[in-house]
């Protein structure tokens, strides 16, 4: 197989690599869609559980309120009754305080529970929101589990297909290549060949030594940019593209720290891609001298 075809299949693989690494990424990605749905439902839940905590202890309060309150008026009753068999002035007297202190108990006692019950009421209006809520909530994320489901099913079908594919096309490219490819794609994003247009990388815009140039332009064999470590492939510069092509808006390998910063590999990836960019660079190494 010449380098033509390998380019070709180059490019078709590179679509077909950017299409499932996307559909692997969603997929990764799908459950944290209702993560915040999750932890919602859960905050909501522990509240529940807090508020019915509160409302048995003010349930609790309301019961032992009403039974003071059965005690008060039923003093009062007895005090009043009372009345009929006094024989003294200071039974009287006695018996009158008996009753006041009742009175005032009993309406101290029905302030609180009238109180208490309007709390008890409240926390049982929020209780019931609560429990609408929840529900909502819970219908809301199994909608969206069983719809995230389809979804990722669907993905997993795509996936599916486009693996097939990828295994169709590369089954007749060299497989070190292959792997160099697919690392540099998911580091480059998206980007594993590129084109040379006149001496310079459509990757990475640098500026390659004419007879490096010319070496991707002769087609004979994979090379690798020096740069960005992409595979390149010699194209010539359109009519609109030679006019308006300047050298000053391209990089140089003075500009290397600087053009990169923001987007060096990691260790692992440096290891790998470096190695597809070392001939290449012996190669042009070879060309300065």
């Amino acid at each position: 197989m010449d380098t033509t075809e390998i380019f070709d299949k180059l490019k078709t693989l590179q679509d077909i690599l950017v299409q499932k690494y996307d559909l692997e990424n969603k997929i990764e990605a799908s459950p944290k869609h209702l993560q915040s749905q999750d932890e919602l439902l859960s905050r909501l839940k522990k509240e529940y559980i807090e508020h019915s905590a509160e409302f048995d202890a003010k349930k609790d309060e309301v019961n032992r309120l009403k039974y003071e309150l059965q005690e008060a008026e039923a003093s009062r009753e007895r005090g009043e009754k009372g009345m009929d068999t006094i024989t003294t002035h200071r039974e009287y007297e006695a018996l009158d305080k008996e009753i006041k202190d009742a009175t005032d108990q009993e309406q101290r006692i029905r302030k609180d529970l009238q109180r208490e019950e309007k709390n008890l009421a409240e926390i049982n209006d929020r209780l019931k929101q609560d429990e609408e809520f929840i529900q909502s909530q819970e219908a809301e994320l199994a909608s969206g589990r069983e719809s995230l489901s389809l979804e990722v099913g669907d993905y997993k079908a795509k996936l599916a297909e486009l693996t097939a594919q990828e295994q169709e096309t590369n089954t007749s490219i060299d497989q070190e290549i292959i792997f160099k490819f697919e690392r540099i794609i998911k580091s480059k994003q998206g980007k594993g060949i590129v084109a040379v247009k006149g001496n310079v990388c459509d990757g990475c815009h640098m500026i390659l030594p004419a007879q490096f140039a010319n070496k991707v332009r002769s087609g004979e064999e994979i090379v690798f940019c020096p740069y960005c470590s992409r595979i390149l492939y010699y194209q010539e510069l359109d009519q609109d593209e030679a006019e308006y092509f300047h050298v000053e808006e391209t990089g140089s390998l003075a500009d290397l720290d600087t053009d990169f910063g923001e987007d060096e590999l990691d260790e692992e990836e440096d290891e790998v891609l470096n190695d597809s960019a070392d001939e290449s660079g012996k190669d042009m190494m070879e060309y300065d001298e």
